[in-house]
């Protein structure tokens, strides 16, 4: 298929699966590089235990997991199988939990994955070893099972043997060659290897190989405790490896799998146990292998007390051997998937585990051949979705080490993270924290939730209850600011969005090459637009301000788009992109009475025939320089403005000063999420990712097909114009006072046909909204479906959009 050459470096689980991946899409040359010996070389693959649940809160996690067990059970080596389709068990000690795996068995539902839960008495006829006094219920996917992952290298690499893919174990990589910003070749202890793509597939190694071309690896190895158990009287005589299901122990921090007549438990209760790659003995230099360390049986206490009390037999054995397994961990518990941004060639697939591993094989594969992947949504995975302070050691060892501790914890979707914290603030930060402000972390940004100062506003105020659940991370208040906005006039720390300034001769053919409407309107002009991948899928929405002939200011959705920008800047071409966010500020004033404050400060004229609907200024407001956006993403009249942060504490204080007689308030984002669903205004990332359309995600209407420009994706956008086979619309909950959260599953009848992205209450039309995608038929006004909450069922009813103010005229008034 083609002649690119490509090093894989790396010869475990997910270096076997993307060499097999390559030579089955034709690639005529690939070489793996492995410093270990096979089968065994060492790494995490060797003595990864290998338990597969596909259940996810993340619809790419869940529908790699799927990808790799489907692959898997296709796979043999020497005879004996890459999958031992036993099941998983999932159970609950607590009510907490069991209401717990309620939820998870929406997040299956909704991803495709077939799980049911069942009693306390099925728990125990799945696995009879269970203690009957404490188990109160589970959830079991009878598709779940043990991979055996070095049969799966192995399968694999014989397979891309089959397609001449070349395999070299005993290479240990010193060096990766470079030349004008490329990758050129790999350096061995062996001999050079010459390459137009290097793979990272090192594992816990992969910090020192991508330091060979300068880039740092936010992951952190971390040494995880497993034991195997003396024999158990009743599972005597097993002749079958597994016959048991894999049981995850969520109320415990512990998961267990049969091993013939022993159990295999594992712990992530214990204390986050860091290992520096250096800390790692050479093949020959480990008594069993460099990720297998010496067992620390006091981390193991918690765990085996659990087991004593889950499962009854064990109280009468004892742990026959153990060790401390070293896995990667990032900073926000997905994968690194992508190419370097300063190397041109240089791949990393790392941090991830057997469970997803031929899943991410193949994206990467995809994106090798393709430029993209059209398997699977890699925005939560892409190597450069991290802001800079995210990628420091410090950063990654607190994330990585806390991402351990809670990888069953039970996670609310609003939860934030404890720490670190107060990262970064904006400029309002003194005011808003004398308002009261509920902050919560975006980008590292701090920002306010809702204000406590505003608790008054709910004398006047009915707001339904929620129960405890719906309640976490949310107060009444939300619902006053949201009332307030509407009827009067609010301020909103928009900080955290990121801000990017595009210049120079060639920013203008620059841009338009990269969006789905031109830019090259007058200057003022405001245009709001998406940026898509070669597959026509969406990368991106931004709004794009003209402040010059030659500077553009860009409202993007965070790094990956300032990466997305970068990679596609042509030689010598005259463009200049820079990240302003941090040196600037933007509040949103937003209401029915923002012009009448704004005006109170500024000479600038600002009716609509001078000052009209997406449009920019830069003026005085206040004597302070700022720029204007005519943009309201709450469905009202107002502004957004900006200003350098030096003089961001002044503007808040003008402003709040001139408004005062108005009755201005401060509102939080809790507010603006409901505000934006009621308008249908669409967040990506959660509305719509890298695998969807404009057109099924309903933003057609920002793509531009009548002109003859060429942009990148506009060749497959317009073959998918016509082919839509899902929509996203908004679901209107038609229980009084009903909730949900997001991710949960949507349902026609029995039958899980969608899932939902965002969702919040909307207080002006006093319902519960969902947005959600839904197949084409279903996706018309008036369709009854339902929505999967908890077990539950919410009635919900498909809606006409917008919901709030369907003619703009709030807006445009």
């Amino acid at each position: 298929m083609t002649d690119k050459r490509v090093v894989i470096i790396g010869a475990g689980v997910v270096g076997a699966a993307l060499a097999d991946e390559l030579g089955q899409l034709g690639w005529s040359d690939v070489t793996v590089l492995e410093k270990g010996d096979l089968p065994m070389p060492g790494g995490s693959s060797s003595h990864a235990p290998g338990l597969l649940f596909q259940t996810n809160a993340s619809r790419a996690m869940s529908k790699m997991a799927q990808y790799t067990a489907d692959k898997f059970k296709s796979l043999s080596y020497e005879n004996a199988p890459c999958f031992l389709p036993v099941g998983g068990l999932e159970i609950a000690t607590t009510p907490e939990r069991l209401a717990e795996l309620h939820r998870r068995q929406g997040y299956a539902a909704a991803c495709g994955v077939a799980a049911r839960m069942v009693s306390a008495e099925e728990c125990l006829e799945i696995q009879p070893l269970l203690n009957a006094d404490i188990v109160l219920g589970g959830l079991h996917t009878p598709t779940d099972g043990i991979a055996k992952a070095v049969r799966a290298v192995n399968a694999q690499l014989e397979r891309a043997r089959e397609h001449g893919v070349r395999v070299l174990e005993r290479h240990e990589v010193l060096d990766i060659r470079t030349a004008g910003g490329k990758v050129t070749g790999v350096v061995t202890d062996r001999g050079e290897f010459d390459a137009d793509y290097v793979v990272c597939c090192a594992g816990i190694w992969g910090q020192k190989i991508a330091s060979m071309v300068g880039l740092n690896l936010p992951i952190l190895p971390l040494a995880h405790c497993d034991a195997i158990s003396e024999p158990l009287p009743s599972l005597a005589g097993a002749s079958a490896e597994a016959k048991g299901p894999l049981i995850r122990h969520g109320d415990g921090g512990v998961y267990y799998r049969e091993r013939f007549d022993r159990l295999d438990i594992g712990s992530f209760e214990h204390r986050p146990i860091p290992v520096h790659y250096s800390e790692l003995l050479p093949v020959d230099e480990a008594e069993v292998m460099p990720s297998q360390l010496p067992f620390t049986p006091e981390d193991f206490e918690g765990a085996w007390k659990e087991t004593n009390r889950l499962f009854p037999e064990t109280a009468n054995i004892s742990i026959a051997q153990g060790m401390n397994g070293v896995f990667a961990f990032t900073a926000d518990d997905f994968p690194l998937i992508g190419q370097a941004p300063e190397v041109e060639g240089f791949w990393v697939a790392e941090a991830v585990w057997v469970t997803h591993s031929a899943g991410v094989a193949k994206a990467v594969a995809e994106c090798l051949t393709h430029g993209y992947s059209s398997s699977f949504d890699l925005h939560e995975c892409d190597l450069n979705r991290f802001e800079a302070h995210e990628l420091d050691d410090s950063y990654v060892l607190d994330r990585a080490g806390q991402n351990y501790l809670d990888v069953y914890a039970i996670k609310h979707p609003l939860q934030p993270i404890e720490s670190p914290r107060n990262l970064r603030v904006s400029a309002f930060y003194p005011r808003e924290r004398a308002l009261g402000a509920e902050f919560v972390p975006v980008h590292g940004w701090e920002q306010p939730l809702w204000y406590g100062s505003n608790e008054t506003l709910l004398k006047r105020l009915q707001v339904r209850e929620r129960n405890a659940w719906a309640a976490r991370y949310w107060s009444p208040i939300v619902a006053a600011e949201a009332k307030a906005t509407r009827e009067n006039v609010a301020l909103f720390d928009m900080t955290p969005l990121t801000r990017l300034e595009v210049s120079g001769t060639g920013a203008t053919a620059f841009l338009d090459r990269l969006t789905t409407k031109s830019v090259d309107r007058p200057v003022g002009s405001v245009t709001y637009c998406l940026m898509l991948d070669e597959g026509g899928r969406v990368r991106s929405d931004i709004t794009v301000a003209r402040l010059g002939e030659n500077k553009y200011q860009v409202g993007a959705n965070g790094q990956l788009d300032l990466d997305w920008m970068h990679r596609h800047v042509g030689d010598g071409e005259a463009v200049v992109i820079r990240d302003v966010t941090g040196g600037t500020c933007c509040v949103g004033v937003w209401g029915p009475n923002s012009r009448s404050l704004i005006s109170r400060l500024t000479d600038l004229k600002l009716d609509s025939e001078h000052f009209p609907y997406f449009q920019v200024r830069q003026a005085f407001i206040a004597g302070i320089p700022v720029t204007a956006v005519r943009l309201s993403y709450v469905g009202e009249l107002g502004w957004e403005l900006y200003t350098t942060a030096d003089f961001g504490l002044r503007l808040w204080d003008a402003l709040w000063a001139a408004g005062e007689e108005l009755g201005v308030i401060a509102a939080g984002r809790g507010a603006f999420t409901s505000l934006r669903l009621e308008k249908g205004y669409r967040s990506f990332g959660q509305d719509m990712t890298f695998e969807h359309d404009p057109f099924e995600a309903g933003l057609g209407f920002a793509v531009n097909l009548k002109s003859n420009r060429e942009f990148v994706g506009r060749k497959a956008v317009e073959k998918r114009r016509e082919a839509a086979e899902r929509k996203l619309v908004p679901l209107v909950l038609t229980e009084s006072g009903a909730v949900v959260a997001g991710r949960e599953p949507v349902l026609d009848g029995d039958a899980a046909i969608g899932y939902v992205t965002s969702a919040a209450y909307g207080y002006t039309i006093d319902a519960g909204i969902a947005y959600a995608w839904v197949p084409d038929h279903l996706s018309a006004p008036g369709t009854e479906l339902a929505i999967g909450y908890f077990g539950d069922r919410i009635p919900a009813k498909v809606a006409a959009e917008p919901l709030y103010d369907p003619d703009m005229l709030r807006l445009r008034s």
